[in-house]
């Protein structure tokens, strides 16, 4: 950008450039990014950058641009950069401290909205690690009329899944409290279904992720042990007492572990039944557990 004059800087001209720059530097979709970043810096829909694409940008529009170019090559998500990414059917906000939603995760949340449509009468569900909130608020949106709670361990979580939960599901009944997993949930609560997106990467991996995660999303969100089942393990391990006859556990899951929550299931003997459920690309997503019925 250095060798021009302000004038010369129009919005097109900023996405031409700025699309090889981020492309060099080995962002992915480095068009999408440069639309993304362009128009939160501007406060305009992307449409809106085509529409007027011949505007030129004043001075201080070129230096928030080039703020949030520096920021995203320097490997940080463009959700925590424009403070926002969208999930199912809204957008939620992120920050520092807060996993960032992705597509995977739906597959869970389709699945517990089928679970629930099918229910009779008002259910109780329970969110461990809520996160940003992606997961309960998108089925306090979908399926109002049941009791919902959700908890963390941390508190910046809590506060942005609250926030996501006021704009997003409006009136819809969502409990938030804080807690390791069910340490904090009284024995025979009776819970129709606890869901989770717990941290299932196994811990050696975690160097070999990308920077975007590695360097920037919480690790207590992502690592889960040697074998990546630890969270899973504690859950398993706690649910007996706190679901009700006949309710059920979904975890979201790496896509090879299969087989080793498979066999962790079967040393639970409250477990009567096991299934998966595989996301878009094939893979098994969603682990479900139910409990017997008394």
């Amino acid at each position: 950008m250095a060798g021009e004059t302000n004038d010369s800087w129009t919005i097109k001209s900023l996405l031409n450039w700025a699309e090889p720059y981020f492309d060099s530097h080995g962002i992915d979709s480095p068009r999408l990014t440069a639309e993304i970043l362009l128009a939160d810096c501007l406060g305009l829909r992307r449409l809106d950058l085509y529409l007027q694409h011949d505007r030129p940008l004043e001075q201080p529009e070129l230096a928030g641009f080039k703020s949030l170019i520096k920021r995203r090559v320097s490997r940080e998500p463009v959700a925590y950069i424009t403070g926002e990414k969208g999930f199912f059917d809204a957008v939620f906000r992120v920050g520092k401290g807060v996993l960032i939603p992705r597509p995977d995760t739906e597959v869970l949340v389709e699945n517990a909205i089928a679970t629930l449509e099918a229910f009779d009468g008002p259910a109780r569900i329970l969110e461990l690690g809520v996160g940003s909130g992606a997961i309960i608020v998108s089925l306090a949106k979908a399926c109002p009329g049941h009791r919902f709670f959700a908890s963390d361990l941390a508190k910046a979580p809590l506060a942005t899944a609250q926030d996501n939960a006021r704009r997003i599901a409006g009136d819809a009944s969502i409990s938030f409290f804080r807690g390791s997993w069910l340490d904090a949930v009284r024995p025979g609560a009776g819970f129709d279904l606890i869901l989770s997106n717990p941290p299932y990467i196994p811990a050696q991996d975690i160097l070999g992720l990308e920077p975007e995660i590695r360097e920037h999303e919480p690790r207590l969100a992502l690592d889960g042990g040697p074998d990546g089942l630890d969270a899973i393990r504690i859950i398993l391990g706690q649910a007996e007492g706190c679901l009700a006859p006949g309710g059920q556990v979904m975890l979201e899951m790496g896509f090879d572990q299969k087989k080793g929550l498979t066999a962790l299931a079967e040393n639970f003997p409250w477990i009567s039944d096991c299934r998966f459920i595989r996301d878009l690309a094939g893979h098994d997503r969603v682990a479900v557990v139910k409990k017997e019925i008394d």
